[in-house]
């Protein structure tokens, strides 16, 4: 009974052309431009975190060599905060 209620249902495609008529032609280019900063940003940011928290790691080996291992979480959040831009990127 559910699939012939939809056997007698003619459906016409048309095109989805909501919302072009009113954006002007350059407006994805702001759009790509945002996501690409956003790439370029997170890793950068990301890079950042990185080298001060490598550099806080050394430095803790030298002065307290036995929490070297409790102080690579920095790094690696730093890393994770990377994916995190692109994935902004692809959303």
């Amino acid at each position: 009974f559910f699939f012939s209620s939809f056997s007698n249902y003619n459906a016409i495609m048309t095109t989805v052309t909501a919302g072009y008529d009113g954006c002007p032609s350059w407006a994805p280019l702001f759009g790509y431009m945002g996501a690409a900063s956003c790439t370029v940003l997170a890793n950068f940011g990301s890079a950042w975190g990185t080298w001060k928290a490598g550099v806080g790691v050394c430095n803790m080996g030298v002065i307290y060599p036995q929490g070297v291992i409790k102080n690579i979480v920095p790094i690696v959040m730093a890393g994770v905060l990377g994916i995190y831009g692109l994935f902004f990127f692809l959303i």
